[in-house]
């Protein structure tokens, strides 16, 4: 998927709709001139709804959408006939979509599942008609509820990848090179920080016909945690992985200390980040000779590793094995 389609972020004016008015009818037909109240009671607004669609992958579709409103209910009829609901307004987003108020950053929900649907802001009640009001010292009320108004206010729709396994590590770490290798996926790949602007999904097949999905997040740099650069933006990705694995090029000066590095970004962003299972992978290790490749596994910090080089297909097997046995450990 191209940079300029994949949408992770929208911000949408949504509307719900009003309910309809009860009604103030008294009963009349060629029998009767003065009869009761027999108004019936308004219709409820549409409601304004996010339902969880498995087949989008991007905000794309609502890029240029800027209001959604549901419609109104209408009003209450005679012989207690209730009014139509308003009609609600259906927005289908891909799974791992949160909500957010706009002013507050408040989280109002998050879409998980294929069809699962949520009210983001429910349509107006529809008014009383009056017959509810009829009593034994008031028996022709001539009067109803107005409808209530609906819910309005700016929305986000923020997009979580949902991935088996995130790639994590600094601008030019190897990334975009180890999903192009070990899935169908093509991510642009050059010789210089920050080719990857947007997270990009691969497809990795193991043995017997099965498989995982891994996503190379963007490079992050040291603040990202904070918000520096994009990152809180690509930090979000992060969350809904299994399993993350940090990439940090063997041609690095400081292996343990760009791993810390890393993990003390993603503790400021969300110390929970930190429970997830862990991975190091140390790419471009075909730069390296046998005494160099030794001194590297000496000052590797406590956690599992695998060198590994995704131009020259070593390590590749290894870690795949790997990666498979800790996402279903």
């Amino acid at each position: 998927m191209s940079n300029q389609n994949f949408v992770d972020y929208v911000r949408i004016f949504c509307k719900s709709g009003h309910g309809g008015s009860g009604s103030a009818h008294l009963h009349r037909d060629k029998f009767t001139r003065k009869g009761g109240p027999d108004g019936g009671d308004g219709g409820r607004g549409g409601h304004v709804i996010l339902r969880g669609n498995e087949h989008l992958w991007t905000l794309l579709h609502l890029k240029f959408t800027k209001h959604v409103s549901a419609s109104g209910g209408e009003s209450g009829g005679s012989s207690l006939k209730t009014g139509a609901s308003g009609k609600d307004a259906i927005i289908e987003v891909p799974l791992g979509t949160v909500a957010r108020i706009a002013d507050t950053g408040e989280q109002l929900l998050e879409i998980t599942a294929h069809g699962e649907e949520k009210i983001l802001i429910s349509g107006g009640r529809g008014g009383l008609g009056n017959d509810h009001f009829k009593s034994a010292t008031h028996q022709t009320p001539r009067f109803a509820q107005p409808g209530e108004p609906g819910q309005e206010g700016w929305f986000i729709f923020e997009l979580k990848l949902l991935a088996d396994v995130g790639l994590v590590g600094f601008p030019n770490a190897g990334k975009s090179t180890l999903l192009s290798a070990m899935s169908a996926a093509r991510p642009k790949i050059a010789d210089y920080p920050f080719t990857t602007l947007v997270p990009n999904l691969g497809i990795v097949k193991y043995r017997d016909d099965r498989s995982f999905v891994m996503a190379d997040i963007p490079g992050l740099i040291e603040g990202a945690g904070e918000g520096k650069g994009l990152g809180h933006r690509f930090l979000r990705h992060i969350e809904r992985n299994s399993m993350l694995l940090f990439m940090i090029p063997a041609d690095s000066r400081d292996i343990p200390g760009e791993y810390q590095i890393l993990l003390r970004e993603l503790e400021k962003y969300n110390p929970e980040l930190l429970d997830k299972k862990r991975l190091l992978v140390v790419s471009k290790s075909d730069l390296l000779d046998e005494e160099l490749k030794e001194e590297i596994i000496r000052e590797m910090p406590d956690v599992r590793y695998q060198l590994i080089s995704a131009v020259a297909n070593h390590g590749l097997v290894k870690l795949n094995d790997l990666i498979w046995n800790i996402l279903n450990s």
